[in-house]
C-alpha cells in the first residue's frame, strides 16, 4: 500500500485537531499499519501531551531539518503500541525555524518507509499551516458546530485548494445530538452544506475527551467510548473500508447561518 499523508487543520485553534490526530494515529497502529505523527505546531507542542510522551523528549521536528539529529533519533516510541511513533515540535523556536520544502522532504523520507505519516497542523493561516500542508497528499479539516469554527474552516479550505490540495475531508467534532433535535446547533447536514466537502465522520461532545488528554491515552483504547468508537470509524473510512456514515436531524438553524457566508 502507497503511504498516506494527511494534514489536520481547522483555521480556528481549540477544535480538537491534536486530539483527532492522537486518536486517529492510535487507531490505524491499533490495526498494525506503521504510523508517524508530526506535530508541526512550533513553540507551542501538545501531541506529546495528548499522547503522553512529554517526558520521552530529547529531538524534535527543528533538530531534524537543522542536521542536529537523523530522524530516527527525534521519532518517539508510542508507550502501547510499536508501529506508532510521534515527532515532537521544538518549543522554544518560532515558526519560521522549518520552511515549507524543508517539512515536504521530511514527508517524503517517512512516507517512504512508513504506512500513514499525519500532521498536526497549528491553527491559523500563517507559516505553521503552510509548513504543515506542503508535505500532504490529503487533509483533514476538523470544525466544531460554531460558527465561528465553521467560518475559518470554510477560509481553510479555500487555501488549500489554491494550492491544488484537492483531496480534503470533514470532521465534525463536538456535535450534540441533543442541541441539534432541540434546534440549538446546527446539524451535520447544514454544515456540510455550508463547506461543501465529502464528510468522514462525526464525533460527539463527550467530557472524556479531558479526561483522557489529561491521563496521556488516546480514547481508541478505552472500550466502550463513543468518542473512540467514532475515531475508530474514521480510521476505517481512511483506509478504505466501507463504513456507513451516521444520520443527525436536520433543523432550522441553515438559514440564519447562511447569510453569514453569503449563500
Amino acid at each position: 500500500m502507497a503511504a498516506q499523508t494527511l494534514v489536520v487543520t481547522s483555521g480556528k485553534g481549540g477544535v480538537g485537531k491534536t486530539t483527532t490526530v492522537a486518536n486517529l494515529g492510535t487507531a490505524l497502529a491499533k490495526k498494525g499499519y506503521k504510523v508517524v505523527l508530526i506535530d508541526a505546531d512550533i513553540g507551542l507542542r501538545n501531541l506529546d501531551v495528548v499522547m503522553g510522551l512529554e517526558n520521552r523528549i530529547v529531538y524534535n521536528l527543528v533538530d531534524i531539518v537543522e542536521g542536529k539529529c537523523r530522524i530516527e533519533q527525534a521519532m518517539i516510541r508510542d508507550r502501547k503500541l510499536k508501529t506508532l511513533h510521534i515527532i515532537p515540535a521544538a518549543q522554544t523556536r518560532d515558526k519560521d525555524a522549518v520552511s515549507p520544502e524543508q517539512m515536504k522532504a521530511l514527508c517524503e523520507q517517512l512516507a517512504a518507509e512508513n504506512d500513514y505519516v499525519i500532521i498536526d497542523s497549528p491553527a491559523g493561516i500563517e507559516r505553521g499551516f503552510k509548513n504543515a500542508m506542503a508535505g500532504a497528499q490529503k487533509a483533514l479539516v476538523v470544525t466544531t458546530p460554531e460558527v465561528s469554527a465553521i467560518r475559518d474552516a470554510d477560509r481553510v479550505i479555500g487555501l488549500l485548494e489554491a494550492h491544488l490540495l484537492k483531496d480534503i475531508h470533514l470532521i465534525i467534532n463536538r456535535l450534540n445530538v441533543k442541541m441539534v433535535k432541540k434546534g440549538d446547533m446546527m446539524s451535520t447536514a447544514d454544515i456540510v452544506s455550508l463547506l461543501s466537502i465529502p464528510l468522514i465522520g462525526v464525533v460527539p461532545e463527550s467530557s472524556e475527551v479531558v479526561v483522557s488528554t489529561n491521563r496521556g491515552v488516546p480514547l481508541v483504547h478505552e472500550r466502550g467510548s463513543r468518542v473512540g468508537q467514532a475515531f475508530e470509524k474514521i480510521a476505517a473510512r481512511l483506509n478504505g473500508e466501507n463504513i456507513p456514515l451516521d444520520d443527525e436531524e436536520e433543523n432550522g438553524f441553515l438559514s440564519r447561518f447562511k447569510r453569514i457566508f453569503g449563500g
